[in-house]
């Protein structure tokens, strides 16, 4: 259908950059729950300097703040099949209070109820989840029927669940005319998506060994042949077979198609960017629904990836305790290569990207500044393992200080694309993410 693309594509911003950088890149409080001081204690200093100079957060405030999330999650999981005439959606408002939305029908006075007895707040609006999935079917159907060259201009649908609406994403020169029937529902958006060209023809230069530990957020090297891309790990982990893995980006993989194989791609650390010695190929690579790749990591490298740990500033780590799904609104902070260790709030779920001719399905934005290399870093709320960074609008920019200065003059704010750790895990029955 012509529309099918545009049904998948998300809401998120001017411009989805891929992270992919060349080998040879240079590289307000809420009353804390029981328990949540002795986990954030042992969270690194660094990481408390983020929290605070990113989101004016502290290690207790983060902590259950993602907790709260998860909360958050469980519940709506559970409400779109007890109460679906009135649920609405659910996220954390900037004070770190839990909100579900209801919306008049037979059951509210029930979900109202259940709400409330699980702690949070309920917010009153017009349109339940399921009448705003209805619009987007209607807004389905209408491209649908539209010739190629108005529905080619869609890039993206999606549901705003803070918005309670239905949001389009289209180039703003096409003019597009909808019907009267979906102008009082759905809100224009910005331009389609757009991504750089994928550097080739690089290989890898020679660096020493080293055997320190691998850590999510460290750089690496990925090569086929002469082709060559820089992208970060991702979590560490096992496998269906127990064997050692790492979870980073399915477009870090040069030679996608031979993943798995004799000819797979191969993985090098880099160090002060020069690449180690070899650690491991593509077992699998993903551009298509998901965007991820799992690493196979050789015999000889493994006990350098047999942690669980996410790497801050100056060596020091996070380290995992479990996976979690992302909730509008949730803190989370990610590592990069490039770019480091940076905190932010989950801006938008259940979104999808179009990028090149790849739809990438069900991810979550962040309003955290990625770049060129971060690709692959894991994004972590808490301890909890959340997703893997997949793109930005602002990808090319040479300094996040320059792409946060330019919303100052009218540019988008940086926004991260990233893909849920729990669809990768579900993806591939017996993966793990390492919480030990």
């Amino acid at each position: 259908m012509r529309s099918s693309i545009a049904r998948r594509a998300a809401v998120f911003g001017s411009a989805a950059l891929l992270l992919l950088g060349p080998i040879t890149a240079v590289a307000n409080a809420e009353p804390n729950e029981s328990g949540v001081s002795d986990q954030a204690a042992h969270l690194p200093v660094e990481l408390a300097d983020a929290l605070q100079h990113d989101l004016a957060l502290t290690p207790d405030q983060f902590v259950s703040r993602s907790e709260l999330a998860q909360k958050l999650a469980e519940f709506a999981a559970i409400a779109r099949v007890q109460f679906p005439d009135s649920f609405a959606g659910v996220w954390l408002d900037d004070l770190g209070k839990g909100v579900v939305a209801l919306a008049d029908g037979r059951d509210k006075d029930a979900a109202r109820e259940a709400a409330e007895k699980a702690g949070f707040e309920v917010k009153d609006v017009a349109q339940s989840e399921q009448a705003l999935q209805s619009q987007l079917s209607a807004l389905n159907s209408w491209l649908d029927s539209q010739p190629a060259e108005v529905a080619d201009l869609v890039r993206g649908i999606a549901v705003d669940v803070v918005g309670n609406g239905v949001a389009l994403t289209a180039d703003p020169a096409a003019g597009i005319e909808l019907p009267e029937f979906l102008k009082r529902t759905v809100v224009h958006t910005a331009a389609p998506l757009l991504v750089p060209p994928i550097v080739t023809d690089l290989i890898p230069a020679t660096g020493s060994a080293t055997g320190d530990a691998a850590l999510g957020g460290d750089a690496f090297g990925a090569t086929s042949g002469n082709t060559g891309l820089r992208c970060s790990f991702g979590f560490n982990g096992t496998d269906g077979s127990g064997r050692t893995v790492n979870i980073s980006a399915g477009h870090c993989d040069p030679n996608r198609a031979a993943a798995g194989t004799s000819n797979s791609s191969q993985v090098f650390p880099m160090v002060n960017n020069q690449t180690g010695p070899r650690v491991g190929y593509f077992a699998k690579s993903s551009f298509d629904g998901r965007d991820y790749s799992i690493i196979n990591i050789d015999d000889n490298a493994k006990y350098r990836f047999e942690n669980n740990s996410v790497r801050v500033p100056f060596n020091r780590s996070v380290n995992i305790t479990g996976t979690a799904d992302p909730v509008v609104g949730a803190p989370v902070c990610k590592a990069g290569s490039t770019t480091g260790f940076s905190c932010g709030v989950v801006t938008g779920v259940n979104r999808v990207a179009k990028v090149l001719d790849h739809t990438l399905d069900n991810g979550f934005t962040t309003n955290i500044c990625v770049l060129q290399g971060d690709s692959g870093g894991p994004i972590v709320s808490g301890t909890l393992a959340v997703g893997i960074t997949s793109a930005s609008n602002v990808a090319t920019s040479p300094l996040c200080e320059i792409a946060q200065a330019e919303t100052l003059f009218g540019q988008e704010a940086p926004t991260q694309y990233a893909t849920p750790i729990n669809d990768i895990l579900a993806a591939n029955p017996g993966l793990k993410v390492r919480d030990y």
